[in-house]
């Protein structure tokens, strides 16, 4: 029998620098590549550079694939792709794509320096889902941590774009500010001018990602927090500003931490009177509270109620779509230069319930008691309307519709809104003195939120989501049940899990 013996390492393969960049469609991996290349061979390096694309854009990731070595060393024969556990320089284009190169092996704690962006590039399966599907960068960021020799991160996706860039050329920067190669700065901008294209901007992002990547790490949870709100206006408007303020400041600690962004929430979407009468609702919740539970009924109570006094009507929805800094945001996510014009379209399609709810309370409730109006509406208004907010006649009228807010407490919609509060709240706590039952009641408000189509699937998930707690309300686990119906509700947009769960209920009622 012949016995195998191992064999030793060529040294020279030791000399080869094996470098892999996850990168999803858009954000110039192929570019970033290209540069790594163009310093490596300007610095006397022979190199190599594969690329095997991901299913397609947004789907899957594009893996790059860079091995280099000193040519004075002869002619090396270069590896196609990254294999686990044989990887020096990982560069990471997204918080998740950092997750799955450790998944993948391509990240170890003996050689691996593993460069991140902190920023999210949503995957479909985390948008799809009507509550929060988004997966939480926090775990991955902990696991980096402790699974790479080195770790760096920021976000280079928002460096970039500050700077008139794109990411790679802040990718580029980090990886020169890493010292992860043997090349020098001014070889890294080099290649940049080189390209010819975009310098200027990609020198500027370059430069703030090098400092980033050099710059001592701030501990997590010691950032700079923002400071409060300043108010503006006439005096006697700032004076009861400050007495709200003083009201919301003089709750117990946990409900005042949830109480004062509430406020400014509420006041912020109609006026100070509003914000007066959100703290009298959460006063009414806070006196059946108690110290013993960390008063976390008023806590939950302080953000929902917010939420449901600030929805989402057709004088909100046109008031948000003409504000400045929505087309501040909107240009610097498109990257609009000076001298380029924007257009921009706004899909407007109201159902005939929110033209009624803009009605007279008595009138609307008329409207939408006859079929006949309301299939006129439906027909009036279902086709909807792309309106050019860059003009001036629609832009106009959407910033009329955004200025009624003095004519918001009229409407049907206000006393239908009003009246499920005030039904949602009562429903809660009657089920005191049960209360972790009261409290993810509360937490049930979070299913109704949205305009339009969404927010009547919402209202009807909550109802049944609250039809099946009075189900279980007698159960020493009622409130596990009601946690369990509220996250189902939130799996899909078409209630399945949701109906599963009920079942599952009615099955041992």
């Amino acid at each position: 029998m012949t016995m195998l013996t191992a064999q030793p390492m060529d040294p020279k393969l030791g000399s080869i620098i094996k470098l892999a960049v996850l990168a999803v469609g858009g954000q110039g991996g192929g570019v970033l590549t290209g540069w790594i290349e163009d310093v490596a061979r300007a610095n006397g390096y022979a190199a190599q550079a594969t690329s095997v694309a991901g299913v397609s854009q947004r789907t899957g990731a594009t893996v790059y694939y860079v091995e280099m070595a000193p040519a004075a060393g002869g002619v090396p024969i270069f590896s196609l792709m990254p294999a686990a556990g044989d990887v020096d320089i990982m560069i990471a284009a997204e918080m998740m794509e950092a997750g799955r190169a450790m998944l993948r092996g391509f990240v170890t704690q003996e050689r691996t320096t593993l460069i991140a962006s902190t920023h999210r590039a949503l995957a479909v399966s985390e948008k799809v889902e009507p509550g929060n599907g988004i997966a939480n960068s926090d775990e991955v960021m902990a696991a980096a941590g402790l699974t790479a020799k080195r770790f760096i991160a920021a976000d280079f996706d928002a460096l970039a774009v500050r700077n008139g860039s794109v990411i790679s050329a802040a990718l580029f920067g980090a990886l020169a500010g890493s010292g992860a190669l043997p090349f020098p700065r001014e070889a890294f901008e080099a290649a940049i001018r080189a390209s010819g294209k975009g310098v200027d901007g990609s020198l500027r992002a370059f430069a703030a990602a090098f400092e980033a990547a050099t710059a001592p790490r701030v501990p997590a949870g010691t950032e700079k927090k923002p400071g409060a709100l300043m108010a503006r206006g006439p005096a006697k408007m700032v004076a009861e500003w400050h007495r709200l303020t003083a009201r919301a400041e003089a709750l117990p600690a946990p409900v005042a931490e949830m109480a004062l962004p509430g406020l400014r929430k509420v006041v912020e979407f109609q006026d100070l009177a509003y914000g007066a009468e959100y703290l009298d609702r959460l006063g009414q919740v806070l006196g059946r509270d108690d110290a013993g539970h960390g008063f976390a009924l008023s806590r939950e109570a302080a953000k929902y109620i917010a939420n449901a006094m600030a929805y989402d009507d057709v004088i909100r929805v046109a008031d948000l779509k003409t504000r400045g800094d929505r087309f501040d945001r909107i240009a610097a996510e498109m990257r609009v230069k000076d001298g380029n014009l924007m257009h921009l379209t706004e899909f407007m399609h109201p159902r005939a319930e929110e033209i009624a709810g803009m009605l007279p309370a008595r009138l609307g409730a008329r409207v939408q008691a006859s079929p006949e109006w309301m299939g006129r509406l439906e027909r009036w208004f279902a086709k909807g309307r792309r309106l050019r907010t860059d003009g001036l006649w629609s832009f106009g009228l959407l910033h009329l519709l955004g200025g009624l807010k003095f004519w918001r407490r009229r409407t049907l919609r206000h006393a239908q809104e009003v009246a499920h509060l005030e039904a949602w709240l009562a429903t809660a706590l009657g089920y005191l003195p049960k209360y972790d039952l009261a409290v993810e009641v509360v937490k049930c408000r979070r299913l109704v939120k949205g305009y339009s189509d969404t927010h009547a699937r919402g209202l009807s998930k909550f109802d049944r989501v609250l039809a099946g707690v009075t189900l279980v309300a007698g159960r020493d686990d009622a409130a596990d049940w009601a946690r369990r119906l509220r996250e189902a509700a939130l799996k899909d947009e078409e209630g399945k899990a949701l109906d599963g769960a009920l079942a599952t209920i009615r099955s041992f009622v």
